[in-house]
């Protein structure tokens, strides 16, 4: 094997073992499964009740372009038929599809990381607390040590100024 081929599969082996891959496996796998979940949903729920306003499912709703648009058995005699019933029911598993990940799950985890970034946030701030006041603290042992020896405060003259 030459140098670039293995420096090629080198590269490919090192991408397929970084977790990212996984994850997007894992994704697609699940985004297969929702999408027949939302389908049924849809087809089985949704269409009906819309349909509810006229005579039949949403996928059998159609509006002729040209002619009369007669069909016998399934099968188109006669015209150019627009089948929009099926459009409107492909936007609609689109719009559920786009709420339910929506509002389960891109909302819940934006509000989960801004809380964590919040309590992070909290977190320094207490630090940053904890410092100036343990600083604060060292400076009065300080000061209460040089008082102790009787010499005048940091910066000034005498014995402990030496």
């Amino acid at each position: 094997m030459s140098k670039e081929k293995e420096s090629v599969l080198a590269g490919f082996k090192a991408f397929l073992m970084r977790g990212n891959v996984i994850d997007l496996a894992v994704a697609v796998v699940i985004g297969a499964a929702f999408t027949n979940v939302v389908n049924s949903l849809v087809k089985g729920v949704i269409n009906p009740l819309v349909g509810a306003f006229g005579t039949k499912d949403l996928d059998h709703y159609s509006s002729c372009l040209k002619a009369p648009c007669v069909t016998k058995g399934g099968e188109v005699v006669t015209g150019i038929p627009i089948m929009w019933g099926s459009v409107l029911s492909a936007v609609l598993t689109f719009l559920i599809t786009a709420a339910v990940v929506y509002f389960l799950m891109v909302l819940p985890m934006s509000r989960y990381l801004a809380r964590r970034a919040r309590l992070q946030a909290a977190k320094e701030e207490v630090k940053e607390v904890l410092e100036v006041s343990e600083l604060e603290v060292l400076k009065e042992i300080r000061d209460a040590l040089v008082a102790q020896r009787g010499a005048p405060g940091p910066g000034g003259s005498g014995p402990a100024a030496r």
